[in-house]
This record gives structure tokens, sequence and C-alpha cells, in this order.
């Protein structure tokens, strides 16, 4: 049976050093997720997840309102920290990590997590929602790098260029038959 996954890349979230978890949309983000709805207003939803940072949670609530579902969320699809959150990195460094974490999926800066570590912690998740949801459609509001970790465990040719090249928000709807990844295809358009 085809199951699909909608992964939601939450929209701009002005970035606030010390609030990687309560930072919200900007105003430009809160239009930008109201269009997430329009977008998926076709199809039908049968479950509506998301991480527990509220710029992700942000993005999906005009979907889930509109689907009459609530959002159901997972400590375990957070944001990776690349470099722990009490760690204040230049962007330049930031990105070197991600690139390299990409080549070598034990690699994280200290205090951060490696895409092994965040795949260990996401995968079991994507497969209980998969298994749970057979034959359905399921949203997930979530953050660029772990969209991308997800997607690399399913097919390796998603990694760091595929996540450099990500907007916020983005969709992208992964097509699974019993539970094997078929196909991956962008549907937000900017």
């Amino acid at each position: 049976m085809k199951t699909n996954i909608y992964m939601i890349r939450h929209a701009e979230s002005p970035f606030v050093f010390g609030e990687e978890r309560t930072r919200g949309l900007s105003e430009d983000g809160f239009k930008a997720a109201m269009k997430v709805a329009d977008v998926l207003e076709q199809e039908e939803m049968h479950c509506i997840v998301s991480s527990t940072y509220e710029r992700a949670k942000q993005t999906v609530q005009f979907l889930a309102e509109r689907k009459g579902l609530p959002i159901i969320e997972y400590e375990d699809l957070r944001e990776r920290p690349i470099k722990g959150l009490d760690y204040q990195s230049s962007w330049e460094e930031l990105l070197k990590a991600i690139e390299t974490s990409f080549q070598d999926i034990d690699y994280a800066l200290e205090g951060g997590e490696s895409t092994r570590q965040v795949q260990n912690r996401a995968i079991p998740i994507i497969n209980k929602l998969l298994e749970e949801y057979c034959g359905k459609n399921i949203a997930i509001g979530t953050h660029g790098n772990i969209m991308t970790i997800i997607m690399n465990y399913f097919d390796t040719n998603y990694g760091y260029e595929f996540w450099n090249s990500t907007s916020k928000p983005d969709i992208y709807k992964l097509a699974f038959y019993d539970g094997q990844l078929q196909s991956i295809e962008r549907i937000w358009k900017d």
C-alpha cells in the first residue's frame, strides 16, 4: 500500500541565540504558513505530526485547523544541533560542519549530534508512522536539517547540496510502498 509523508520545512523564523525551542515565525513566516495550508488544501490528511519546536508547529497549524486534526508532537523530531545549543559559532563554521556531517555520518561539533545519532532517534518514529498510517497521508512539521537527514536515511543522494537548496517553507512528498521509499517530489512552489 502507498503511504505518503509530506515533509513541511518550517517557514521564516528569525534566529535568536538561546531560543532554539521557542522562537516562532516572523510575520512573513505566518503568511507562508497559510500558503502551506493552501498548497495542501486538496490533499486528504490522516495525521499531522510536528517537531516540538514552536516554528515547526506554527508552520502546520493552519493546515491542522483546516483539516480538523490535532498536531501530534514528537520530541525526537526536533532539529539537529550540529553544535551544542550552549555554544555560539559562525555561520561559516556551521555550514562546513553540516557539509562534513553528510560525508561522515558520525561527525558533529562539540555538544552536537551526528547524522547517525539523529537518524537513530528519528527513523523509529518515521517507521512507526508508516506502520500506523499505512495507506494514508501524513504531514510532518519539520526543520531543514533533520528533514534532509531523514531523507538521506532512505536515499543517500539527499545530503548537504539538497539541504542547502531548500527554502523556508518547503514541502516534499515522500511516497512509500510497504515501508520502502519509492519517490520524492517537491510540491512547494516559491
